[in-house]
């Protein structure tokens, strides 16, 4: 089994959708397996460890999560054309697996949510793969070969698959954004498959 890990931050459940979606992509792949998980919510006034199962959703992810998937697929809502801090805040916490070229070789795909269409969506994808790069991981995108990248009027990139929220913050995704998800999936589990455990 190629199992892919799919990681994502959501606060308003819009990221969260995109995950569910790039898990179907994953698993439409022969052989292939997502395993959802998130990270938890961080305060600036306190370091309190966070519960360890969370109310609602996916579990939370570990070091081990990542060190034993055969790919990644990570995703968060734009904050400010950056990730959400408790995303940032996990990867953070990886340098173990830096170290020991844990994430090496591996391909990964990332993915967001923001509220408007000129809210930062490349610029989040784009720093989602920067601590990818230095973890030795191979970046996947979307090619223009996807019909869903010619044909959408809202989330859809070349760098990774997005949803555009708008003013009411919906997380019903559009069916060029659902497609572009799964494609994402897709396409990293068949790399993952084709690589081979690392």
């Amino acid at each position: 089994m190629t199992e892919i890990l799919v990681l994502y931050y959501s606060r308003n459940g819009s990221t969260a959708e995109l995950a569910r979606q790039a898990c179907r992509g994953v698993e439409s792949v022969a052989g292939a397996v997502a395993k959802l998980r998130t990270v938890p919510p961080v305060s600036a006034e306190s370091e309190q460890p966070p519960k360890l199962v969370p109310m609602t959703g996916a579990p939370y992810a570990t070091l081990e999560d990542l060190r034993t998937a055969d790919g990644l697929l990570l995703g968060s809502p734009t904050r400010f054309g950056n990730m959400a801090a408790p995303l940032k805040y996990f990867l953070d916490s990886t340098s173990s697996l830096w170290v020991s070229g844990g994430l090496a070789g591996k391909p990964a795909g990332v993915f967001t949510s923001t509220q408007t269409h000129h809210g930062g969506q490349e610029a989040t994808l784009l720093s989602m793969m920067l601590p990818l790069l230095h973890h030795g991981m191979y970046l996947v995108g979307l090619p223009y070969t996807e019909r869903a990248l010619h044909q959408t009027r809202s989330g859809g990139t070349p760098y990774g698959a997005s949803h555009v929220a708008g003013a009411e913050d919906q997380p019903a995704l559009t069916e060029e954004e659902r497609a572009l998800a799964q494609a994402l999936g897709r396409r990293v589990a068949s790399l993952a498959a084709r690589l081979g455990p690392i």
